[in-house]
């Protein structure tokens, strides 16, 4: 790959900062309050989900450009969720809801999703990794 841009973040730790090296991103990190911690920053999770949501959005923005489709009202949700494996580690799965307006339901729907998903850079990282189930709503 011949790269275009390189975002850099540093953390210590789920419950330090993460701070871009723009200085875009400087937030507090904590685990989530169902995990045992206090809520007070956002966490990996979030950010993963934010992360990806935009990178589809954009995917199908492209995708729609491309084959003359308009995709400028649809929305793209991602939920990230965290849990234990069958390795007694942790692992990741994604939901991508993505709402899409009524000229776009249906197969033309579907066809645009699977060629996003097939598109975007977030889900050719995370194709054979993780779980990654596409919802149309």
């Amino acid at each position: 790959m011949d790269a275009l841009y390189t975002a850099v973040a540093t953390a210590n730790g789920r419950e330090g900062r993460a701070v871009s090296s723009d200085g875009h991103i400087d937030l507090p990190l904590a685990f989530p309050q169902v995990m045992g911690g206090n809520g007070q920053g956002t966490n990996p999770e979030q950010l993963f989900a934010a992360g990806y949501a935009a990178c589809f959005a954009s995917a199908m923005g492209a995708i729609g450009r491309q084959e003359k489709i308009d995709v400028k009202d649809v929305s793209v949700t991602a939920e990230v969720s965290i849990g234990k494996d069958t390795d007694g580690g942790f692992g990741l799965s994604v939901v991508m809801r993505v709402e899409l307006p009524d000229h776009l339901q249906g197969e033309p729907g579907n066809a645009l999703l699977k060629k996003t998903h097939a598109y975007c850079p977030y889900s050719k990282a995370t194709r054979g990794n993780i779980p990654v189930e596409l919802v149309i709503e």
